[in-house]
């Protein structure tokens, strides 16, 4: 089976080499052209155009930044026609109503269209243990399945749009906890409590949560440098959910605190490009 992969930036490269090790023909693309090297160099085909890719392929893979770039990427007028008789799986962030908008588009000229987001980073790509959300049909999963295999394990949630809400639902939670965490974090080393003590505490409560120990050396060295998920992209997926969240007539007042201060992290500290727990500057210094 020949797989293509439309968008190679930081998860998008290490899962086209992920799919080469499990045994699939891989033939990536992307619009800035030296990020294609280094797969080449590892054996992965380079498509000269996005309608090579699409064409050339059994499904390709769409990891663009955003349902804008996916609309401009490879649904424009002179490339949607060579979706026909061919499969997109779509395994970026992007929202429900997005996802289902693009399925549209790209069934009408008839091809077919899964989503497939992922939860995980780098490390989980590395070692194919990325849990990978489905949104389509179980006959689609069970055609693709060979194809997400490599990368981890793939859940049917349900139809298309189900797996990006449950996408966004759990990115509004890191979104969340590391706000919540990084507060409290503070609050204590503001006040002169030990915050080995502190975690001791936490580690032995209910309150506990995996990704605090994850974050805690990052927040109290203030070394945010090679992220895995950088801030602009968790303010990205915030907006999304506060979106869908409002389009679902539910209160997002709490979250739209948490907005504001990734939002000021990128503007004010230019920290956009940093891991993400870098938005505890922005708690640390309020302007």
């Amino acid at each position: 089976m020949k797989v293509g992969l439309i968008g190679t930036g930081l998860m998008g490269g290490p899962i086209a080499l992920r799919l080469l090790e499990g045994g699939l023909d891989v033939v990536a693309y992307n619009r800035t052209a030296t990020k294609l090297q280094p797969l080449e160099d590892r054996g992965v085909a380079i498509a000269s155009s996005v309608k090579d890719a699409i064409a050339s392929c059994d499904c390709t893979i769409l990891m663009l930044a955003d349902a804008p770039a996916i609309e401009n990427t490879v649904l424009s007028a002179d490339i949607r026609p060579h979706w026909r008789g061919r499969a997109a799986i779509q395994m970026g962030t992007i929202g429900p109503r997005e996802s289902q908008a693009i399925r549209d588009k790209i069934v009408a000229v008839g091809g077919e269209y899964m989503e497939a987001p992922v939860l995980g980073s780098i490390p989980q790509v590395k070692s194919g243990t990325l849990q990978i959300m489905v949104g389509g049909t179980g006959e689609q999963l069970q055609r693709w399945e060979k194809v997400l295999a490599p990368l981890g394990e793939a859940m049917l949630i349900g139809e298309v749009g189900a797996a990006a809400a449950v996408k966004l639902a759990l990115n509004q939670l890191i979104a969340s906890l590391t706000a919540a965490f990084g507060l409290s974090l503070s609050f204590i080393q503001r006040q002169g409590a030990d915050v080995e003590i502190f975690m001791k505490i936490l580690r032995d409560s209910a309150l506990y949560a995996p990704t605090f120990d994850k974050k805690l050396q990052r927040m109290v060295d203030g070394n945010y440098a090679d992220p895995n998920f950088p801030t602009k992209h968790l303010l990205k997926d915030t907006n999304l959910f506060i979106n869908e969240a409002i389009a679902s007539q539910l209160n997002v007042a709490g979250l739209s605190g948490v907005q504001e201060i990734i939002a000021q992290a990128i503007t004010n500290l230019d920290l956009g490009d940093l891991d993400y727990s870098a938005l505890v500057e922005s708690i640390r210094n309020p302007i």
